[in-house]
């Protein structure tokens, strides 16, 4: 027998739940100055139904930088915005929804 989804009911293997909640995301990418003149990026516009940790975990990876969750934003150490969008049009958010 096969894992139930809490959110829809359905088996995992028919849940749509995350690729529903990642179409109606809008996603704001970011690069702003921390104290002494050090950028980092963010990511803003993650609803309670995306698994944040699970982006950030990728984007980290990808991007081989450090980053942090805070609240529902993720903060990236750099200047990463256009590699972050391509990355994040990859692990499927729509790119007219990511400015």
């Amino acid at each position: 027998m096969s894992e139930i989804c809490k959110k829809c009911g359905l088996p995992k293997e028919l849940c749509s739940c995350d690729i529903v909640a990642k179409e109606q995301e809008k996603i704001r990418i970011f690069v702003t100055k921390r104290r002494y003149g050090k950028k980092i990026t963010v990511i803003t516009g993650f609803s309670k139904n995306v698994e944040i940790k699970d982006i950030l975990k990728d984007l980290k990876t990808h991007l081989a930088c450090g980053g942090t969750l805070k609240g529902h934003e993720i903060e990236l150490q750099g200047d990463h915005a256009e590699k972050a969008k391509r990355i994040m049009i990859k692990l499927g958010f729509p790119a007219e929804q990511i400015e």
